[in-house]
């Protein structure tokens, strides 16, 4: 009997679950890269292996559900369950981030601004980079497995009452979602961070009342469930925004800006916009991120030190200071700005794994989990400003529902050569078809097809090393959040 590939074992074991669940947890395949020590942000497997066990069995629970792509657009099921179980949403205030792009990274910097002035925060934000349990966090780090196995089943069997009277069973992120409102009141937090799934209406977030809506730049994505113009999704998305709300609005497209301040308007809310009443005034590459001057809606932030690489970012930081600051009545209420000292030390610590994310060096590797053109191209405009490669390799692997070519078309100008490839989810775009799109976009001599994600790293890596260690080649892996998390633990982090 021959021995296996480990890695084709966990392939195989995680075939019949849902994608956004557990990926894969070892991928022991020895690569000629290592990484560095886990990121706290993104928890391993639990090391005793009777809560393994028994957070396997929940996400086997979970994964007889409908997932995240299948959708029946209604908060009626959450309704419910948040009613058998109390209305555990209204125990505490909350921040409500909708949007296309930006939404998890404004998330963490929203909870780490209102950590430094010693609030205790909930977030629950999605998909997950490798562990589901990533989704729920509290006081800036994910639940434990023993926690999250516990909430599960203290509200077990609230979700199978409420199963059992609705026409379609709790989906896996309502069920999520519940969990997480859940676990929130238990601990108590003081104030909820809330990343929207898909849209904002119908979605099972918004069940909240956001004392505080924001609003991420939108773009075209999911534009079979959320409209085809920047205008229809605004629509879906302003469905946050609550009467006498105040709406944090980063930069948008003029129809979807339209559509959001008529929302605004119709429920008496209170609007702050970027570029107008916030943003960023300047900033300047620094040594692993950027120095950032914010304006407020109280004033100046100067010298703000952010541990992130982008543009995009330092206009989520402005977008998450104004979301704090109304939080607290910066502008209103209050006069004054928010202490500066305390900002910097927020915006410092502030971690986004999987998005710009340097997990190994020489060469260098960069994860990130842009998977629609705009988050394409601002990737890309990142890379260059942040990172001076000679030559950089990209390793894609998509979902099969997402504007592909749109992405290959954003990143053509900078990958000197591209290695398509697949993860393991069954949304995964087959490696073949994915190659077809990628010869029309970036020529045959430039695109390498490794079905395999740990063949696609090692061939990527090898191309990197073609002009010698000292000559400044880079790999980006993309294209998918299922493909950068496969990938993060492929390299030794987690």
């Amino acid at each position: 009997m021959t021995e296996s590939d480990p890695f084709d074992e966990i392939i195989e074991a995680e075939t019949d679950r849902d994608p956004d669940l557990a990926v894969i947890e070892a991928g022991s395949r020895t690569l000629r890269t290592q990484g560095g020590a886990p990121s706290a942000d993104v928890p391993t497997r639990p090391e005793d292996p009777e809560v393994d066990k028994a957070l396997r069995a929940v996400e086997a629970d979970l994964a007889t559900r409908w997932g995240e792509t299948k959708l029946e657009p209604s908060v009626s099921r959450i309704s419910a369950l948040m009613d058998v179980l109390g209305e555990p949403q209204r125990s505490y205030p909350s921040i409500h981030i909708t949007g296309t792009n930006g939404k998890t990274s404004t998330a963490r910097m929203i909870e780490a601004l209102l950590g430094a002035f010693e609030l205790r925060t909930g977030r629950y934000t999605s998909p997950h980079v490798q562990s589901v349990t990533e989704r729920i966090s509290l006081d800036g780090a994910p639940i434990t497995a023993e926690r999250f196995i516990e909430t599960y089943q203290d509200i077990k069997p609230y979700i199978e009452m409420v199963d059992a009277q609705q026409e379609y069973r709790l989906s896996f992120f309502e069920v999520l979602t519940g969990m997480a409102y859940a676990a929130f009141a238990d601990a108590p937090v003081d104030v909820a961070v809330v990343e929207v799934g898909m849209g904002g209406s119908w979605d099972a977030t918004n069940v909240i009342d956001g004392d505080v809506a924001v609003v991420t730049p939108i773009d075209l994505d999911h534009t079979d469930r959320l409209g085809e113009t920047p205008a229809e999704i605004a629509g879906e998305k302003g469905g946050i925004i609550k009467q006498d709300a105040t709406v944090i609005l980063a930069q948008q497209p003029v129809d979807a800006a339209q559509v959001l301040l008529k929302k605004a308007v119709e429920v008496d809310a209170t609007v702050a916009r970027e570029g107008l009443e916030f943003g960023v005034v300047g900033r300047q590459v620094a040594v692993g991120g950027q120095l950032v001057t914010l304006r407020g809606l109280g004033g100046e932030y100067p010298e703000v030190y952010l541990p992130l690489h982008g543009e995009h970012q330092a206009h989520n930081a402005a977008v998450a200071l104004a979301a704090v600051e109304a939080f607290f009545g910066v502008g209103s209420q209050r006069p004054e700005p928010l202490d500066a000292d305390a900002v910097r030390k927020a915006f410092a610590a502030v971690t986004s794994p999987g998005r710009l994310e340097v997990v190994r060096r020489s060469p260098t590797v960069v994860l990130d989990a842009a998977h629609n053109p705009a988050g394409a191209r601002v990737t890309a405009d990142a890379i260059g400003e942040a990172f001076d490669f000679s030559r950089l390799i990209g390793v894609v692997g998509a979902s099969g529902d997402k504007n592909v070519r749109g992405v290959l078309e954003a990143f053509e100008p900078i990958f000197a050569e591209v290695v398509v490839t697949q993860n393991s989810s069954h949304r995964a775009m087959d490696a073949d078809e994915l190659a077809a799109i990628a010869v029309e976009v970036f020529g045959d001599e430039r695109v390498q097809v490794e079905p395999r994600l740990p063949d696609a790293l090692e061939a990527a890596i090898t191309l990197a090393e073609e002009e010698g260690e000292f000559a400044g080649g880079g790999v980006l892996v993309t294209g998918s959040v299922i493909t950068v998390g496969e990938a993060r633990l492929l390299l030794g982090k987690g």
